[in-house]
């Protein structure tokens, strides 16, 4: 039997166990995974220290959001080992469903600091359940222990660690464990199929999160936050190798983009391009004038657009080149003010990357020419310059909605581009036709081997 169909089995028996616990009380994440079903002691969250807050958006910098987001933990999201450990995860998960799961937390319900409230010890089975709160603390009022296991939930789910039972962090809560489940499936699905070389460096971006990471012998030296591709123009799963740090990079916008916006901008204002220190060039890269060029948008552009290099730039003063099929790339951006915001899946497909300039010295740390002051002096001179990496890094932009890092803390994102479930089907019709092929007359003989 090949790999890949034991697998949608092994899927398939993990659907089925979660839906033997279809009832109205379950709610929404889960346990740290363990083979006899409970949480283990050394993994439980409730033991570790609490996240803590965010500081405030206005007084925030590229600088202090790194920091910050490598301050909540050093294990990498994607490693040699996540496969494995989200298929230990799928299976407590599963067992949880069976035993019962937690209970839903009405969506009205209100919880502040030092006060009683009717739904407090809701929240602590709740929180007890997934191991965010110690089993010890299943009564009394909401108090700070309380507020620490919210602020540990509201970490493993991508939500600003402020330790509030928000609508967003109640919502989470009431995720069925069905869904946990079948996020789970999806990310392992996706992982199996992904065929990466990680290096004692690499880079990894998880879409769905919205976080790039560099990681060095196994532990995460960098975190970023990022932003992806919008749900019309979602970001690609792929592999790749960064081969140079471009400084002052100028900007080919791609033709879709050419054929749809800038034309459209041309038809309403005819001085765009020239607003936007844009140029327009033939197949030989010579200019041509703008006002020659059919703008209608009707038929594919016999023209590049391209952006000088500036401050005005759409892809700010980096860029990261990582050749791959899709054309896409991580770079800067001339809007940083965005990776302040949460939501952030609001490119075209490529990754712009928060204190980008400090991705590059990493980068580069093996050439001791580009420290971050020689790159930020190199940028001050406005020149464009492309710099050739000495040592190729792996790259891989993966789709996870779940998984588990090695020091067994599970971690859920929303499925922003609505893919987990797309997946399945696909997974379960593809099972389904071979079950039904197996017994076909014509295939009745046929055997798989692996």
């Amino acid at each position: 039997m090949s790999k890949r169909v034991a697998m949608i089995i092994t899927l398939g028996v993990l659907t089925s166990v979660s839906a033997l616990a279809q009832t109205d009380t379950i709610g929404q994440a889960g346990p740290k995974p363990a083979t006899s079903g409970t949480v283990p002691a050394a993994a439980n969250p409730a033991h570790a220290a609490a996240p803590k807050a965010a500081p405030p958006t206005s007084a925030s910098t590229p600088e202090s959001r790194s920091a910050a987001a490598l301050a909540m933990t050093h294990e990498p999201t994607y490693d040699e080992g996540s496969a494995q450990r989200i298929k230990d995860a799928a299976l407590s998960y599963s067992d949880l469903a069976v035993r019962g799961g937690w209970p839903t937390i009405p969506a009205d319900a209100k919880f502040a600091v030092g006060v009683q409230g009717a739904n407090d010890d809701l929240l602590r089975k709740r929180l007890i359940v997934s191991g965010d709160l110690s089993a010890e603390k299943g009564t009394g009022a909401f108090d700070q222990d309380l507020a620490d296991a919210v602020k540990r939930f509201q970490a493993r789910h991508g939500l600003a660690p402020t330790g509030m039972m928000t609508p967003r962090t109640i919502a989470a809560m009431n995720v069925p464990v069905q869904k946990r489940i079948r996020q789970l499936e999806a990310s392992l699905q996706r992982l199996e199929n992904m065929n990466f070389g990680f290096g004692q460096r690499y880079v990894v971006v998880n879409i769905p999160a919205a976080f790039a990471e560099a990681v060095e012998n196994d532990v995460v030296v960098r975190r970023y936050r990022v932003i992806v591709g919008k749900t019309e123009k979602p970001s690609p799963t792929l592999t790749a190798q960064i081969t140079s740090v471009v400084l002052n990079p100028t900007w080919t916008v791609p033709a879709s983009i050419a054929k749809t916006e800038i034309s459209a901008h041309m038809r309403k204002e005819p001085t765009y391009l020239s607003r936007m220190h844009m140029e327009v060039l033939d197949a030989h890269d010579n200019p041509i004038d703008p006002h020659s060029v059919d703008w209608s948008g009707t038929h594919t552009p016999n023209f590049t657009v391209r952006q000088q290099n500036g401050t005005f730039n759409a892809l700010g003063a980096v860029k990261i080149d990582m050749p791959n099929s899709y054309s896409v790339y991580m770079h800067d951006t001339n809007q940083r003010n965005l990776f302040s915001d949460d939501y952030r899946f609001d490119s075209h497909g490529c990754s712009r990357v928060d204190n980008v300039r400090d991705l590059a010295a990493w980068l580069l740390k093996d050439q001791p020419k580009w420290s971050r002051a020689a790159i930020d002096a190199e940028i001050a001179t406005g020149q464009h310059l492309d710099v050739a990496m000495a040592k190729k890094v792996p790259v891989a932009w993966i789709y996870l909605t779940a998984w588990m890092t090695k020091d067994q803390t599970v971690q859920f994102r929303n499925d922003v581009y609505n893919q987990d479930e797309q997946l399945l089907e696909a997974t379960a019709e593809e099972a389904a036709f071979f079950s039904n092929a197996g017994g076909h007359p014509l295939t009745a003989h046929m055997h798989v081997t692996q």
